[in-house]
């Protein structure tokens, strides 16, 4: 591949990023969205985080799905939905989710040593 090629294609890529990016400040002003997907949208970034940590609590490195309780993932994530329903505060309840999430790893590692 040409230089002039790679530069190219950075070029258009950049323009194609930006305009995606920009687009609705741009032309927001001139598009209303109804009020019926702007109240789906409110659940947009709650969709997407089940999304990309969902898998991740349920499948292990091999690709399989694990639902036993010698899964250190799923523990801390069950046991930090119980902490959020409790206290309703997310940057607690990250915390709180690290701290099990770790605890229950050093367990089942020291627990593994004969």
């Amino acid at each position: 591949m040409a230089d002039w090629e790679i530069w190219a294609i950075i070029a258009v890529l950049s323009l194609s990023t930006a305009l995606t990016r920009c687009g609705f400040w741009l032309v927001g002003h001139r598009v209303t969205i109804p009020p019926r997907v702007q109240g789906m949208l409110r659940y947009a970034p709650a969709c997407a985080l089940a999304a990309i940590i969902g898998p991740d609590l349920l499948v292990d490195g091999g690709g399989k799905v694990q639902l036993a309780l010698g899964n250190p993932k799923l523990l801390a994530g069950i046991a930090s939905i119980g902490f959020y329903l409790w206290r309703k505060n997310m940057l607690q309840t990250i915390v709180f989710g690290m701290l099990a999430f770790t605890l229950l790893r050093i367990t089942h590692v020291f627990a593994a040593i004969p």
